[in-house]
């Protein structure tokens, strides 16, 4: 079985993972998303298959937490969504 058939995300909206902006509503939306993240059984899944995106909350890593975890400060321009 998928992985991702037993995330804790699963039932939820898909836009809380991907919140517009990084200040303001857009980080009350990353925490929200966050806390859905953290009772997630699969969620180290989760954050490494996030480590192959630019956008979205996964595994409870936001973006920049995710370049700074693989010691990438800059931008990159690709996405890819599950």
């Amino acid at each position: 079985m998928d992985w991702r058939y037993r995330a804790a995300c699963r039932d939820e909206d898909p836009e809380l993972f991907f919140p517009i902006g990084s200040s303001g509503p857009a980080l009350m939306q990353i925490q929200e998303a966050k806390a859905v993240c953290n009772a997630c059984l699969v969620r180290s899944r989760c954050e490494a298959f996030g480590f192959g995106e630019y956008d979205g909350v996964w595994g409870g890593l936001s973006p920049a937490e995710r370049r700074l975890a693989k010691g990438t400060g800059g931008t990159s321009p690709g996405s890819r969504r599950a």
